[in-house]
């Protein structure tokens, strides 16, 4: 059911922004729109998903009016603040978005739409599971505006796709990609390697079986072990291997030679896309740190510097927006230095670097022998900009450490 949220500062119940909260209006704003709900609770996955059994009074068929409750309170919020703006990206993440009736979907994105506006080119997602896309629930949610579908695909392998407890039949793929193109639907599509058992072999026939499916994105993304995961426990009790790291680092080169050689850039450490246009504008919105607010139990939210999170149980959730209040669990204003700590980890790890004017002194200084480390690339340094080199990729903890120092 996902890790503790974090500890913060009580949240007021009618979810005000504090009066003193400088906002930009020029900052760009996205909406996440999160859907908890799985059939299965994969072995890996620490995110704050439920199954059926686990709901305890809360009901998928009465999720989308309670999210849209939560959206005519966003919009309170921001309209007492004058912090209303059209929301540039949309998505759906779970969870299992399309567990729910793409009608469900498109009544939460109506939602938005009313509330805030949407851009005249906004990117709006939904993830899938590829065993719940069949051509007409893609030609619906296209016809509600939605413009790109992510595919868990994790796997081509079935003994990789057992390790990680996914239960989708890998031909259901190519099927989800091929409905959400005739659809009108950009595609990405997503991966996951170093699951136990996963072989080099194994990896690279998933990338090029990713690639012969031709999407426009595609994210590779390295098994971590979560504390209180089944897979965590499997690891403690000996039943299978933890990922290697040196292997997993193997694999990553692989995939980064692979999407090379098929026309796919890398933008961001673990994200490819064909050109910058298919580029995922909603994980850039978090990575250059825009304001978003994300709907749903557990979800967080971050408006001008100020974050929120959401209670994590879908019944709470639900029971704090029956009452007429916000469904916040804390929130908190990190100080200056966390949020410089925080902008280096994250714009370091996109193409489009991060501007040296922004270090420390400290950090300015450090940049030379990570050059010379073969960790940041000297051209772009020349120009006034922090970006990775693939063997910078790969150590990125070290960089971000080293340039905060």
């Amino acid at each position: 059911m996902g890790s503790a949220l974090p500890l913060g500062d009580p949240a007021p119940p009618d979810g005000a922004l504090p009066d003193d909260l400088a906002h930009d209006p020029s900052t760009p704003f996205s909406v996440y729109l999160h859907v908890p709900f799985c059939r299965v609770r994969c072995g890996y996955c620490d995110f704050n998903t439920y199954t059926a059994t686990e709901l305890r009074g809360a009901r998928q068929d009465q999720y989308a009016d309670t999210v849209r409750n939560e959206i005519t309170l966003a919009r309170r919020v921001l309209e007492r603040s004058d912090a209303v703006r059209p929301a540039q990206t949309v998505f759906f993440g779970g969870g299992t978005p399309t567990l729910l009736p793409a009608g469900d979907l498109a009544r939460m994105l109506d939602g938005v739409a009313a509330a805030f506006g949407l851009a005249d080119d906004a990117e709006i997602t939904v993830e899938a599971n590829p065993d719940t896309v069949t051509p007409a629930v893609v030609r619906e949610l296209a016809a509600s505006g939605v413009t790109r579908l992510s595919i868990g695909m994790q796997s081509a392998m079935p003994h990789v796709l057992a390790a990680l407890d996914r239960t989708h039949d890998p031909e259901n793929v190519a099927t989800a990609v091929s409905a959400a193109r005739d659809a009108g639907l950009a595609v990405s599509v997503d991966l996951i390697y170093g699951a136990p058992g996963e072989s080099l072999d194994d990896w690279r026939a998933s990338v090029e079986t990713a690639v012969a499916l031709e999407p426009d994105h595609l994210s590779a993304y390295a098994l971590i072990v979560e504390d209180g995961t089944k897979l965590a426990r499997q690891i403690r009790r000996g039943e299978v291997v933890a990922p290697d790291d040196d292997t997993q680092a193997d694999m990553y080169e692989l995939a980064d030679d692979l999407l090379a050689a098929a026309g796919f850039d890398w933008y961001e450490v673990s994200n490819w896309a064909r050109n910058d246009a298919q580029r995922s504008q909603h994980n850039l919105a978090y990575w250059r740190g825009s304001d978003w607010w994300g709907f749903g139990p557990g979800a967080h939210s971050h408006v001008a510097g100020l974050r929120w999170w959401n209670v994590k149980h879908p019944a709470a959730y639900a029971q704090r927006l029956a009452a007429g209040e916000s469904p916040a669990a804390a929130r908190e204003r990190p100080d200056p230095g966390a949020r410089h700590l925080e902008s280096v980890l994250l714009r370091s790890r996109i193409r489009e670097g991060l501007p040296v004017a922004e270090l420390t002194a400290g950090g300015r200084r450090a940049v030379a022998s990570l050059v010379d480390g073969g960790l940041i690339d000297g051209g772009p340094v020349t120009s006034g900009r922090i970006v990775l080199t693939r063997r910078g990729r790969l150590l990125a903890d070290t960089v971000v450490r080293a340039l905060t120092a």
